[in-house]
């Protein structure tokens, strides 16, 4: 077809591009283009269709996710899984079984059925993230729209750096941010910049690495040494993240100063003003402050409205990292959580989180346009050319990255499918199923002292003990060192007796001094439903009985 041609149809859908429908002619003329790449292996018209056969297994694979009937996990040793794919011939390793390194040692071709087993295999014993009783992180059960969009992002396989390679994915990017900057209001729906990221702690590095270079202008060229000695502030609750891009940025950990939070887990603003002073005192510059929409094991809401206040009045940089739980803004139920935030200079947001995109999908906005392409840019001249068409609408120059995957598609198509109405029904429902556990905790509390909520419940976290019969009655309050102790023993145990059957996967960890407990979490969970919840209860009830009976009896033998 000549260039004429191609582009009188390009824009109307006529020409099929779709190997899977092309005519047998049309499919028979490319296959040459593949010989000489697969001798001895999978042979070329076989390497055209796997993509064809490993979709078909995906989708038999995402039908089967809302079954809670299947386990969570088949949960296997590494040995046992290396054996496993041993047995099918397609061995895990890739330099060859007992071999040393060299030439004589590498991967041999593989046929077309020990790929697809391999994939199958993989689906077996993989996490089912998309199951309803998947509740371990601030993940889980991908949109099929989301998963759609990733399948597509795949196969374009192009790198969203400049809208030479990546038109239709660039102006979807932008069209995302202008989404974004609506739903958080204020300043950004009338001026912003920002892109997707790989991560949310990639984003929180941007919000860092941009408040670093506007107060210290000639950090760029001057390096880390000389120049002032800046200092952020973050919560006590904070994601770890901010600590590794003080250690990337070249800020320091010393100089990431820790601000104490309330009982609820939020940053106190009277705290974070006192810090700041006393950093001023010293000789110091403060320039960041990194509050949370969410925290990470409480889900907490730090005041945004009087950190924001504090920011203004030392002229320090306010960024939201809301990657968990910025999805409240989608939901005027909820999006009183994050009232101030739309005064911050930056935010954070992970939509493969609560939303329901599927990892990963993360993005970075900022109110001061222009501000990353000043802070980023290096004007790679083979990259980045002022005389091209449309060289105006590349955005590659103002990440810290060269390749970049177009994961906004993912939001794009999942915001498209659902409607706003849909987006906020999702973020409702698991809000709404929090509520709906936390008053059955509450009330086995009162009746039979089996359940302990260990802070009330913020954003979809829900934090409680189970008490074994034996250990009742527990109140943190009032319980003794031994008592606590005792509870700290618990939920590991009920956490690989759940693994080992294959039942849900919730999370448990020990923080601010309260023994081990139990963080479930509702992350885009239009698939669960209340009675979910109560089975759940039950078995996780029985379990702790049966865990802990087993640990007195051994510790009774251990003894005799």
């Amino acid at each position: 077809m000549s260039p004429t041609a191609l582009n009188g149809n390009a824009l109307k859908g006529t020409e099929c591009i779709s190997g899977a429908a092309a005519a047998p002619e049309a499919r028979s003329a490319k296959r040459p283009r593949l010989e000489g790449f697969c001798e001895g292996g999978v042979a070329e018209l076989a390497r055209l269709e796997l993509p064809g056969e490993v979709a078909g297994r995906l989708c038999a694979y995402l039908a089967t996710l809302q079954d809670t009937a299947e386990p969570v996990i088949r949960l296997s040793s590494p040995e046992a899984l290396r054996e496993v794919f041993r047995e099918a011939g397609i061995a895990l390793e890739l330099l060859g079984l007992g071999a040393g390194a060299g030439p004589s040692s590498g991967q041999e071709p593989s046929s077309i059925d020990a790929l697809v087993k391999a994939v199958e295999l993989l689906l077996k014993y993989s996490v089912r993230t998309g199951s309803p009783l998947f509740f371990n992180q601030l993940y889980a059960r991908a949109d099929p729209a989301a998963i759609a969009a990733d399948w597509v992002v795949a196969a374009t396989n192009t790198n969203c750096f400049t809208y030479e390679v990546a038109p239709v994915f660039t102006l979807m990017e932008a069209e995302v941010m202008r989404k974004i900057a609506e739903v958080i209001g204020g300043e950004y729906a009338r001026s912003h910049d920002g892109l997707f990221c790989p991560g949310g702690s990639i984003s929180n590095l941007y919000a860092m690495h941009l408040a670093r270079h506007s107060a210290d202008p000639d950090l760029a060229t001057r390096g880390a040494s000389g120049g002032p000695r800046c200092v952020a502030f973050v919560s006590d609750q904070c994601h770890y993240s901010f600590l590794k891009s003080a250690r990337v940025t070249g800020l320091g950990s010393d100089n990431l100063i820790s601000v104490r939070s309330d009982s609820r887990g939020r940053m106190i603003p009277e705290a974070l003003e006192v810090a700041v002073l006393h950093a001023k005192s010293q000789g110091f510059k403060p320039f960041f402050v990194g509050a949370t929409a969410g925290t990470t094991v409480l889900g907490a809401y730090d005041p945004f409205d009087k950190i924001d206040s504090i920011c203004k009045r030392h002229g320090l940089w306010h960024h939201v990292d809301a990657c968990w739980g910025g999805g409240a803004l989608l939901s005027e139920r909820h999006r009183h959580n994050m009232l101030g935030a739309e005064k911050a200079d930056s935010l954070s947001w992970n939509p493969h989180k609560m939303s329901g995109a599927c990892l990963q999908c993360s993005a970075f906005i900022t109110r001061h346009v222009g501000l990353l392409a000043k802070t980023n840019s290096s004007k790679a001249a083979y990259l980045f050319q002022p005389d091209k068409l449309y060289s105006d609408l590349d955005v590659g120059d103002k990440t810290i990255q060269c390749g970049r995957k177009p994961d906004m598609f993912k939001l794009w198509l999942l915001w498209k499918a659902k409607g706003d109405v849909g987006m906020q029904r999702t973020v409702d429902h698991c809000f709404a199923l929090a509520a709906f556990m936390a008053e059955r905790l509450r009330e086995a509390s009162t009746s039979n002292g089996a359940w302990e909520l260990v802070y009330e419940p913020s954003c979809s976290n829900v934090c409680f003990w189970y008490v074994p019969e034996r250990m009742r009655p527990f109140k943190w309050e009032s319980a003794t060192q031994e008592q606590r102790d005792e509870i700290h023993k618990v939920a590991p145990l009920m956490k690989n007796a759940m693994q080992r059957r294959g039942d849900a996967l919730i999370g448990f960890q020990a923080i601010n001094g309260r023994p081990n407990f139990f963080r479930m979490v509702f992350a885009a969970a239009d698939t669960v439903r209340e009675e979910d919840i109560v089975l759940l209860l039950q078995r996780m009830a029985a379990v702790g009985e049966d865990e802990v009976a087993n640990a007195d009896a051994e510790a009774k033998r251990s003894a005799a």
